[in-house]
């Protein structure tokens, strides 16, 4: 019963926040109900964040590269000091670790610095960055479709399952698609400011995000391109000649954001960056990992992140656009999910975080869809399938927010495994290995060995007693008994972690 406390009482907040933010918005009072959305999303965020172990996949690959970027923030390692040979083809298992692009390590490794090696402070980012997308979002949508669509943009924002689970670092691609969603959404911000103000500072401050978006998840980005573009001419602020030099600006910026991080793996990890650079392509051409899906994948998978009715406001926001391909405005959110849609369907690879970037355009199109159906006037019969639609766009979001929340469920949210590693960790020495423990990755983050899931020959074993190491061996029972008796090996008996 204690597990369930908790989620009910951040259920109950949230709800209260959730009702009293909509009374806000029906009075036109948007400053109060967006605040209301943001304390909400938070309070949702954290509760999903305080899981007190490192989730399977991603979270505990980019927790350990993160931890190692503390003491060197431009040489990104999973296996610190690998004591044993390895392949730097099989990322899992590699020493120096170019798999993702290393903003949101940077910014991982930060908070860690500042408040210490722990889940809290590795989710931190996620966290803060998620909750800022709820105002961004509102802005967002306030300017493409008014306020009121602007508000229901950012309650879907607020809500939404897949963007809350992922901060909490539940599911694959975690962090990293949580900071790329923050810094497209923040160059879209920034632009829609610039537009507005002509302050060229925006623009820079645009092209910075737009570097940092690609140090995220490289060049997915480029979908802002053509948003800028659309946003900056649409303004009616800019004479074509100042649009083309403000866009060389733009993505100059950007380029000496990015760029210099690209150049430098190349020359100080020419192997491992250019094995990388060849498998973000063959992600295209090949089913990578097994992670695959039809054609229809991602058409498929926004009825389980957004609601079954995602279809509604999605079909009818793209034909509207292709009657009025003149509203700059329509054609800018249509643009932002459809080509991304369209490419990542084509690709051979696909998960379901490869599309998030364009969640925001989802959201705006549902927004605007639930504002036409709400304002139509009528006294005939299909009056009461207008209210049930506009009921169910709301509560199916809200349904799959508490789905991946899980506030109901009772789970061991501090379990023994990650206890063993932190009580290891307070008496391990400081040159030290630990062989036999299914969790390698996770054994290092949470303490200060090197750490492997099999035990090597004994020769190897002999090798590194003879360099100084102490050696532990988890103790399940198969210790090859020439191993077992060798003069300074440690057997502990260690709990693991249950497999996914």
């Amino acid at each position: 019963m204690e597990n369930l406390i908790p989620g009910i009482i951040t259920v109950v907040l949230c709800l209260a926040g959730y009702f009293q933010s909509w009374r806000y918005q029906a009075k036109d009072n948007y400053h109060l109900a967006v605040w209301l959305l943001l304390i909400a999303g938070l309070l949702l965020r954290i509760y999903t964040s305080t899981d007190f172990f490192l989730h399977y996949w991603d979270e505990r690959y980019h927790a350990l590269v993160a931890k190692n970027l503390i003491n060197h923030p431009f040489r990104p390692t999973l296996y610190d000091t690998p004591l044993l040979p390895y392949d730097y083809f099989n990322w899992p298992g590699n020493h120096i670790w170019l798999h993702k692009q290393p903003m949101a390590l940077w910014l991982m490794a930060g908070s860690m610095k500042l408040f210490g090696i722990n889940e809290i402070a590795l989710r931190l980012p996620s966290i803060l960055m998620s909750t800022a997308g709820i105002w961004m979002m509102w802005f967002t949508g306030k300017y493409f479709a008014g306020k009121k669509a602007g508000f229901l943009a950012a309650f879907f924002f607020s809500v939404n399952g897949l963007i809350i689970e992922l901060a909490g670092g539940r599911v694959a691609t975690d962090h990293i698609d949580i900071a790329f969603l923050f810094f497209i959404g923040l160059v879209v911000v920034l632009s829609i400011a610039f537009a507005q103000s002509r302050n060229p500072l925006f623009n820079i401050l645009a092209g910075m995000a737009l570097g940092a978006a690609i140090l995220s998840k490289y060049l997915p980005a480029l979908i802002v391109l053509p948003l800028w573009l659309l946003i900056v001419y649409d303004s009616g602020n800019f004479r074509l000649n100042a649009i083309v030099f403000q866009f060389l600006i733009f993505t100059g910026i950007a380029a000496l954001f990015f760029l210099p991080w690209q150049i430098y793996i190349f020359r100080a990890f020419p192997a491992e960056a250019a094995w990388e650079s060849q498998m973000n392509f063959r992600h295209l051409t090949e089913v990578i990992e097994e992670r695959t899906g039809p054609f229809y994948y991602f058409a498929d998978k926004i009825r389980i992140n957004y609601g079954e009715l995602v279809y509604l406001p999605l079909l009818w926001f793209l034909w509207k656009t292709i009657r009025n391909p003149y509203n700059l405005k329509m054609l800018a959110v249509s643009i932002w999910f459809l080509i991304p849609f369209l490419f990542f369907s084509l690709a051979r690879t696909k998960m379901q975080g490869y599309m998030l970037f364009t969640a925001p355009a989802l959201f705006i199109m549902t927004a605007v869809f639930w504002v036409m159906l709400s304002e139509i006037k009528t006294r005939s019969w299909y009056r009461h399938v207008l209210n049930v639609l506009l009921v169910l766009l709301i509560l199916l979001p809200v349904r799959y927010s508490l789905e991946r929340a899980k506030p109901f469920q009772i789970s061991d949210r501090n379990p023994e495994w990650v206890k063993g590693l932190r009580a290891l960790n307070r008496e391990a020495p400081e040159k030290g290995v630990l062989l036999n423990y299914a969790n390698p990755v996770e054994a290092m983050f949470y303490t200060n060995l090197t750490a492997y899931a099999e035990i090597p020959g004994e020769a190897t074993v002999r090798e590194l007693l003879d360099q100084g190491y102490t050696v532990i061996v988890n103790d399940k029972g198969d210790i090859p008994y020439g191993i077992a008796t060798l003069k300074g090996i440690r057997l502990k008996k260690l709990a693991e972690a249950p497999a996914p």
